[in-house]
């Protein structure tokens, strides 16, 4: 072995590697090296070639397989296994020239490998055997005399899947017919291997003792031997007998070796069961070797029976019957009486050891071998045979198994049957043998049977087979002997039973399991199939020669006891039926004689125990005794010792009823019967059963008589429920009574019943269990049918479901109170009705039927608080109308009832949602059971298509009541879309009042057109119709479509109205009812009438071109109705198509231009016309916009006077322009001539100078017209959009024009207007203030390039003039409305005002917001700095923060940020006021006033929001609620503190902190962020990418406030908790790390956290970044960052003193404290320069500023020291570290100064008013 880290010898020039020694050997003797390994014999060597060698080696053998043959020879299993693994999938891919050289190799390593230790590595080997077989074929043949051996072995492993993979390549390589001539071939080569292994092979041979340890070598051992012996039994199963013998020599030296037998007796199981099969292959193909060998194998194998290894047994017991056979005196080579058989008694003793099932069917031909010799006396041999038979029975594990006990009887009676057949002689031996075999074996079996019921199935079966045999041998004509002999014993076992089971039933210790025994031998004996059908089946069974010919003979003869039959029909009409010996004509006499006597004993015997000691034991036995055996002697037995009763206390009395009480059976059931019914004796169904028996004996018209009296009895209902019961699950029974069943008598007793239980409730005096027993009996009557019939009279059923129905459709509605009484009933009725329905075929034919489902529907249609249900009871409804309905659409097959089911359910249906009141629970209610409903007749094969046609015309309404219902939808939604510029009106007419919505019922359109689009999607995507063109005739599928998008719509508009709304929506997504799935459903349709309507539309194609071939049919109609009803009514029927060409994209203008051809169709101007325009303008075609311009921009110079105000006059012209202007009219691109615009702004000048009475200058004295508003927000719109796309084109006298109205109208408006003005007026004002905010972000934004192209001192004018006056007047009027939200609901008309206002204001300059007009607002006690103009300003200001609209939150919010910025220069004037002045306590200062007012008012709110949420758990807080505004105002007033504090010097920031932290209200801050911000701030929708930063989080985005409502106003709250968390991080880090500090655990790890992983990276870049981009400068220090190590390097020299500090920030930061550490130091004195680290490191942590503000703060320190002042002797600094002051308190003794802060905490920590230094007193 070459070992690398050897050290080689001085000289040694052959290198140590194997494969270069390979190599040099093959060139120094020109020979291949090989590797010698282990081949089929110890002396065969298997060799694999190496890598290196001659081209002929390498052209046989495939480097690949090289290397896996190589790998196949290593010791470790999982080498191996992958090699094998790999040389299997090799030999699939290479070719099988590479394949075939490899043969030669392969054939050595697989007789070593298939041996392997590790199944794994055999299966595998198999495989790749196999894979290579497929490849190799015949090529394989020279090989096979190698291999085959070990193959053989292969197929015989103990390991399963190795040996099945082994046999299914061998049966690859060779086919069934193919098998043994291959095997024969080989048969010397296999011998000799088999030999070896057999006999000369051990552990120590077969592996390496060095290399293998001693388990593994044995466990191989003993692997190989029992493969052997099994593959030596497959040998000779395999060679043709002639090849057999050809090894007979090789065979006899194998059985002449001592170590062969000892196998025998080998520890090893497996190896044992080989040797034994092995033996029995020896018996079968080669007899004569066993003969002469007899003296080996006779002890050998018969010595060994009492092996009961579950592996042996069936081995040596098979090998030990062959024996038997195959060598006749083999009881000469064993001592059967001391050997054999003492062995056999101990294995039947112990029952078979747990394996009988493999010993005792082999025992009958066991004994039958037995010579008379070896059996001596008969008497004393099959005692001690059937003795050891009984006790092995009783055994516990046989009596634990059922197919232990099984085998075992079996093969005692088989033995039993053998031994009386073998001995029927008349002698007198064999006559004691018979008598001690029946009356000593075979009925003690019986006993043990009647104790032990595990015992009876299989006895009793066995039983009624041997004397079903007897009996048969009885009638032998041929063997006059057998026959005397079995009648022989035949009278003896029926004796000796008599015997036994009288004595048994008399006996004192009877009980119920014994007597049970007796009555299941009774009906077994009398039907041997009954308990033989529950027998185990056998594989096979043991006949006897002699007994064949008598079965073949009797075969006609045979008799079988039947079970009680009454016969048909018209026999039981006819005549009595006669007792049990008349009907059983075919049953043996010589069973039937005895049997019937034993019964009638036993009934006697039984009777007497009942009538003296009151037995309900024997009652029990004898009820089954009297079911199982019915006869008029046997109910003549029962009587004998009783008084004869008189009939005629039962029944009437008559002549019939004279003839009827000599009928003993009768005499029975009155004397009886009847009396043990009314006492509940024993189990009603046994009485019910001897009642059966009775009418068995009685004739047709005795049965009714019988069973009209029964049913008078006071447990009449009872008795009769399960009298029907038993009748209709026997059609024999049924048969019996059946005449009774559709009389009239028990008809009309149902029907009154019924109505009976319907009128009961809860409070029912009658008793429970007759409550229920009286709906059992109906529920048999509704549900049970014989033949597709009912048993009662169809009248009788069609009356009880028609009382059903009654009982089920009372309203209950209106006193909830009675649902109580109807509950008991309504599950009773449910039950009824639902076995009723799933009862016969065309049960649902009947009208009281149909009604019934019909109300059960209505009851599930409906929701609970209507119909005062429980969920049990709503449920158990639903099942029953779901199976109803299933079993109507499958019986009617398309035959539907006129007014029945479907139509009724449809018609109701249809009133429900057009005329009922529903809320959301109610419709969803009702369009889940519509949709089941067409769910299941969807379901129906065929499918059931005139019902659905049904349904849909019932349920569609006509025109008239669609108009109807659109009436009743409220109008609210105009001063929506007004306010949004979607459509405009100058009339007060449509606009409904401002009022909420307010009810919770959802309207009728809505719930029709929810309901009719359900059942439109459903057929349309189930393609019901299968592309039948009536479905457009049956179902106006455009209109429905239509209605639906026209619902939508208005609830679209009316969501900010109507809370109910956003039920609905929930409801139409449950369900998917979108536009998408509609839209989606009508293309299918179309696809199938597209060629229809192609025919007759002529622009039908250009249509389909142009929309992409998609939705034809929908685009086609749908679009053509909105069109169509956009002309004729406008309103929101031109908003549903202006949405519906949005989403269906028909952007395309040619498209649209096929619904209106011109634009001439659009005049004269209506307002239906108008609205139509304004909806379809953004997909007009640029021409069609054109003219549409051009021609209203005439009329437009044409209107004059009243003509102005009109819809065809200027208003209408004026509405087309806005909208053609506004939505894609490109004026800069020149499509629209500027002219053409300048010409529309002169004619409204002129207005202004010859009508200006249209213009509202000044209407302060009385209200505006609407159509005058009209008119105005038009010719407002107008200029707004004119000053966008055309400012340059304005002259000045046209600026002056627009300005001077914009103040005239503010002006006009700002004393009218109100949150409660009406919509036209509230629309004005917002048209006012958009003008105004369009001018003010047109100047504040205007570059000097626009500057120069506008009018000369237009900016001058407008900053110095219009400003003032426009703010001057809005500022106010913000206030004013502002000042209206309180208490009031806001509705969006007032929103929008809002918003328009807040747009507005939050434009003011700051000068104008400085120097405000507003009136003068002061508290007392306010301290401030500020001038009065700007803390008036602020505390009108600061409280609109605490109002609940967020329009007036967020503009109050951008203004004061205006003015944020420029008040700590107030503060900062006064700062030297707050010098010591004899206090020496920390200052503390609060910033603005008003702001901490706001702020304190709503941390109260706050506290009772988040009273019981944790500090860090994450809170949901619903947008516009109560908590909504109260957070929102809170985090604002922060966010504009924060402002405020940022904007202050280091001096002033130290004191408001102070503040901040005394007061605690930071503490609160953080404490409520941390319920507020997201648990993940992660922004969604982001896909990680390893490139990247890192995933953008709400802290690395920055937050913009916007007063527009956004779709993201639900995490409106959490984003701006999470903005201001950040700016408190960033401008307060001390402050915060002092509030972390003090929290507790929990919280202080949480904030940890979350902090860490989401802010401190970011704020950590960011303090790197600004130190790294700083251009701030410091004389004598120099300051580098370092971004990646987050450190910070500060060099500071003066003279010889240098100094190098180094900040690194935590990676907590800033929660953590910054660490400064110590660079390169010289010249600075140890104690000072610690002193400088302090302090710097105090600077950094304490002061809420940033790294910069630090080190400059620390250099000031630094440099005052060198310019002499002196240090504070506390702090050791000269600036203090929070306040910034100098040492300037001195001490009157020592003279040393101090900080005043430092002093206070000085005295107020040692309590002590002494010096820090010299210790005397310092005052």
């Amino acid at each position: 072995m070459g070992g690398k880290s050897k050290q080689r010898t001085k000289g040694n020039v052959r290198p140590s590697s194997s494969g270069k020694a390979a190599e040099l050997l093959a060139k120094d003797k020109g020979t291949v090296p090989g590797f010698l390994g282990f081949g089929a014999s110890q002396n065969e060597l298997g060799y694999v070639p190496a890598v290196q060698g001659l081209e002929e080696v390498d052209n046989l053998v495939d480097a690949d397989f090289r290397m896996v043959l190589r790998k196949m020879s290593k010791r470790d299993a999982t080498t191996k296994l992958k090699a094998v693994q790999e040389f299997g999938t090799m030999c699939k891919e290479k070719h099988p020239e590479n394949i075939k050289g490899v043969l030669p190799y392969w054939s050595r390593i697989y007789c070593k490998i298939s041996l392997d230790h590790d199944r794994r590595v055999r299966e595998a080997v198999q495989q790749a055997f196999e894979s290579l077989i497929l490849q190799v074929k015949r090529n394989l043949a020279p090989y096979l005399k190698s291999i085959m051996g070990h193959w053989l072995i292969a197929q015989c492993d103990t390991y399963n899947p190795a040996a099945s993979a082994a046999k299914v390549a061998f049966q690859v390589a060779f086919p069934l017919n193919k098998q043994p001539e291959a095997v024969a071939f080989c048969k010397e080569e296999i011998m000799n291997i088999l030999f070896d292994y057999i006999m000369k092979e051990s552990p120590e041979t077969l592996s390496d003792p060095q290399s293998v340890p001693e388990e593994e070598r044995e466990g191989k051992y003993l692997r190989v031997v029992t493969s052997s012996l099994l593959a030596l039994k497959k040998l000779l199963d395999l060679l043709p007998e002639n090849e057999s013998v050809a090894l007979k020599d090789r065979l006899m030296e194998l059985l002449s070796q001592s170590k062969f037998w000892k196998y025998s007796r080998h520890k090893t199981p497996q190896i044992r069961s080989a040797f034994f099969e092995l033996i029995i292959a020896f018996c079968q193909y080669l007899p004569e070797l066993m003969k002469f060998e007899a003296a080996r194998v006779c002890p050998a194998v018969l010595l060994s029976i009492d092996d009961m290894d579950p592996v042996v047994c069936p081995s040596v017991w098979a090998a030990a019957l062959y024996v038997l056979t195959c060598i006749e005196d083999c009881w000469a080579h064993v001592n059967a009486k001391k050997g054999v058989l003492p062995k056999l008694w101990t294995v039947l003793k112990e029952g078979g050891r747990g394996l009988a099932t493999f010993v005792y069917p082999s025992l009958l031909p066991f004994i039958s071998r037995l010579p008379e010799e070896i059996i001596g006396s008969k008497i004393e041999f099959f005692t001690m045979f059937f003795s050891s038979f009984s006790k092995g029975l009783l055994s516990e594990r046989a009596l634990m198994s059922c197919t232990e006990s099984s085998a075992i009887v079996s093969a005692f009676m088989e033995c039993l049957r053998f031994t009386l057949h073998q001995n029927l002689g008349k002698a007198e031996d064999q006559q004691k043998l018979q008598q001690m075999l029946i009356n000593e074996q075979l009925l003690p079996l019986l006993h043990s049977a009647l104790k032990n019921p595990k015992l009876q199935t299989d006895t009793f079966s066995q039983l009624a087979d041997t004397l079903a045999s007897w009996e048969r041998q009885t009638d032998n004509p041929d063997i006059e002997e057998w026959a005397d002999a079995y009648k022989r014993l035949l009278s003896d076992f029926w004796v000796g039973l008599s015997q036994a089971c009288m004595s048994q039933l008399g006996s004192t210790e009877a009980d119920k399991n014994l007597l049970e025994g007796v009555s299941s031998l009774l009906k077994c004996l009398r039907k041997p199939g009954s308990a033989t059908k529950q027998s185990v089946k056998k594989k096979g069974k043991i006949r006897f020669i002699d007994e064949e010919e008598t079965e073949n003979h009797n075969s006609n003869a045979t008799n079988r006891l039947e079970e009680l039959t009454f016969g048909t029909k018209n026999a039981l009409e006819s005549e009595n039926l006669g007792d049990t010996s008349k009907q059983l004509q075919d049953n043996h006499p010589a069973r039937t004689v005895p049997l019937e006597g034993l019964v009638c004993e036993l009934a006697k015997l039984s009777m007497t125990f009942i009538n003296e000691q009151n037995s309900e034991m024997h009652l029990t036995f004898l009820t089954t005794l009297v079911s199982s055996f019915p006869s008029r002697k046997l109910f003549t037995t029962l009587l004998e010792n009783d008084n004869p009763g008189s009939a005629e206390s039962f029944l009437e009395a008559n002549n019939e009823v004279k003839a009827m009480a000599s009928n003993p059976a009768i005499q029975f059931l009155i004397q009886k019967l009847l009396i043990w019914m009314k006492e509940s004796r024993t189990d009603l169904n046994c009485l019910v059963d001897m009642l059966y028996s009775v009418l068995h004996c009685c004739l047709n018209n005795e049965r009714k008589i019988i069973l009209n009296q029964i049913s008078e009895m006071e447990q009449g209902w009872l008795i009769l429920s399960h009298i029907i019961q038993k009748a209709c699950v026997d059609p024999i029974k049924y048969a019996a009574i059946s005449d009774w069943l559709k009389g009239e008598v028990l008809g009309e007793k149902l029907v009154s019943l019924t109505d009976k239980l319907c009128a009961m409730g809860i409070t029912s005096s009658w008793p429970k269990d007759t409550h229920s027993h009286s709906w059992m009996l109906l529920s048999l009557a509704l549900s049970k049918h014989i033949n597709n019939e009912f048993f009662i009279d169809e009248v009788y059923i069609e009356r009880i479901i028609d009382r059903l129905h009654s009982a089920l459709s009372k309203d209950f509605s209106k006193d909830p109170s009675k649902t109580g009484a109807l509950e008991p009933s309504l599950s009773f009725i449910c039950d009824l009705a639902s076995k009723f329905f799933c009862s016969i075929k065309g049960c649902l034919q009947m009208s009281s039927a149909e009604d019934l489902l019909y109300t059960i529907f209505q009851l599930c249609a409906q929701s609970q608080e209507k119909t005062h249900l429980s969920d049990a009871d709503l449920h158990k409804l639903q099942q029953t109308w779901l199976l109803g309905l299933t079993s109507l659409i499958n019986q009617q097959n398309g035959n539907f009832r006129k007014c029945g089911f479907f139509h009724s359910s449809a018609t109701w249906l249809k009133s429900q949602v057009q005329t009922s009141t529903l809320d959301a629970k109610s419709l969803q209610v009702l369009l889940s059971c519509t949709y089941t409903l067409l769910d299941k007749m969807k379901a129906a094969q065929p499918q059931p298509l005139h019902h659905l046609i049904t349904l849909i015309e019932c349920m569609v309404p006509n025109h008239s009541e669609w108009e109807n219902l659109r009436q009743k939808l409220s109008p609210q939604w105009l001063s929506k879309v007004l306010l949004m510029e979607q459509l405009s009106l100058n009339s007060d007419a449509l606009c409904a009042g401002n009022d909420i919505y307010s009810s919770d019922k959802i309207p009728n359109h809505l719930c029709t057109t929810a309901l009719l689009n359900q059942v439109l999607l459903q057929i349309l995507e189930a393609d019901i119709f299968n592309g039948q063109e009536e479905i457009h005739t049956v179902m106006p599928t455009s209109q429905i479509a239509a209605e639906m998008l026209y619902s939508l719509q208005w609830c679209e508009e009316m969501k900010d109205f109507c809370p109910t709304i956003s039920k609905y929506h929930e409801l139409l997504l449950q369900f998917d009812i979108t536009r998408e799935r509609l839209r989606n459903a009508c293309s299918t349709l179309c696809e199938t009438l597209f060629s229809r309507f192609i025919k007759t539309v002529n622009w039908v194609m250009l249509l389909v071109i142009f929309s992409g071939g998609v939705d034809y049919y929908l685009v086609i109609k749908q679009d053509a109705e909105y069109r169509i009803r956009s002309l004729q009514s406008g309103l929101l029927w031109a908003l549903t198509a202006s949405q519906f060409i949005t989403q269906t994209k028909v952007d395309g203008g040619c498209d649209l231009k096929q619904l209106y051809i011109t634009v001439e169709r659009f005049f004269p101007l209506t307002e239906a016309s108008l609205h139509t325009i304004q909806s379809i303008a953004p997909s007009l075609l640029q021409e069609d916009k054109n003219i549409l311009v051009t021609q209203c921009a005439a009329k437009l110079s044409t209107s004059k006077s009243t003509d102005i105000t009109i819809i065809d006059g200027g208003f209408g012209s004026l509405v087309v322009i806005n909208s053609c202007l506004q939505n894609g009219t490109n004026v800069d691109d020149h499509l629209v001539d500027d002219q053409l615009f300048i010409s529309v702004l002169n004619t409204i000048m002129e207005w202004r100078n010859y009508e200006e009475e249209i213009f509202l200058f000044d209407c302060t004295l009385k209200p505006p017209e609407p159509n005058l508003l009209g008119i105005n927000v038009e010719i407002l719109r107008f200029l707004r959009l004119l000053i966008k796309h055309l400012p340059t084109s304005v002259t000045s006298e046209q600026w002056d024009f627009i300005m001077c109205s914009i103040l005239t109208w503010l002006e006009a408006m700002s004393e009218t207007v109100s949150l409660d003005s009406k919509p036209l007026v509230l629309h004005f004002v917002c048209q006012i203030c958009g003008m105004l905010s369009d001018l003010c972000y047109m100047f504040q934004t205007m570059t000097p390039e626009i500057s120069k192209t506008l009018p000369d001192n237009l900016a001058n004018e407008w900053d110095n003039f219009f400003v003032e006056g426009a703010y001057g007047q809005l500022l106010p009027l913000f206030l004013k409305i502002a000042a209206e939200c309180k208490g009031t609901i806001l509705l969006p008309s007032s929103m929008c005002l809002l918003k328009a206002l807040g747009e507005a204001s939050t434009l003011i300059p700051l000068k104008q917001l400085m120097n405000h007009s507003l009136p003068a607002k002061f508290i007392a006690g306010q301290k401030t700095n500020l001038p009065d103009k700007l803390q008036s300003i602020l505390n009108t200001l600061a409280p609109l923060l605490l109002c609940h609209a967020r329009p007036v939150k967020i503009t109050t919010y951008h203004i004061l940020h205006k003015l944020m910025s420029e008040l700590p220069a107030f503060d900062h004037e006064h700062l030297n006021s707050y010098d010591d002045n004899g206090n020496d306590e920390e200052h503390a200062l609060s910033p603005p006033a008003a702001l901490m007012s706001v702020i304190g008012t709503q941390e109260a709110d706050l506290e009772n929001i988040f009273c019981n949420i944790p500090v860090g758990e994450y809170t949901d807080i619903e947008p516009l609620s109560e908590a909504y505004y109260s957070i929102l105002g809170y985090l604002l007033a922060w966010k504009l503190l924060l402002i405020f504090f940022k904007a202050s010097p280091s001096e002033l920031r130290a004191i408001y902190a102070t503040y901040l932290r005394k007061s605690k209200c930071l503490h609160k801050l953080l404490q409520h962020l941390f319920r507020l911000m997201p648990e993940n701030p992660t922004i969604p929708g982001q896909i990680a990418d390893s490139a990247s930063k890192g995933l953008r989080t709400l802290f690395s985005e920055k937050h913009v406030i916007l007063l527009q409502e956004t779709e993201t106003l639900n995490t409106e709250v959490s984003k701006l908790a999470c903005a201001v968390y950040y700016s408190v991080l960033e401008d307060l880090p001390a402050t915060v790390r002092l509030w972390w500090n003090s929290q507790d655990k929990r919280v202080s790890s949480t904030v940890d956290k979350y902090t860490s992983r989401y802010v401190s990276s970011i704020l950590s870049s960011q303090e790197i970044s600004a130190v790294q981009s700083s251009t701030q400068t410091f004389k004598s220090m120099v300051v580098k960052a370092r971004p990646v190590a987050r450190e910070v390097l500060a060099t500071y020299s003066v003279d010889d003193i240098f100094i190098e500090l180094i900040i690194q920030l935590p990676t907590n930061y800033p929660l953590g404290s910054i660490t400064v550490e110590s660079g390169k130091r010289v010249g600075v004195a140890v104690q000072q320069w610690r002193n400088w680290m302090l302090q710097l490191n105090t600077f950094l942590n304490l002061q809420n500023g940033s790294i910069m503000e630090g080190l400059a703060l620390w250099k000031s320190n630094v440099d005052k020291r060198f310019e002499g002042t002196e240090e504070c002797m506390i702090c050791f600094s000269v600036i203090h570290g929070s306040n910034y002051s100098l040492p300037k308190k001195a001490c009157r003794t020592c003279k040393k100064k101090f900080h005043s802060a430092c002093l206070y905490r000085w005295f107020t920590s040692s309590n002590k008013s002494s010096c820090p230094l010299c210790r005397e007193m310092f005052f």
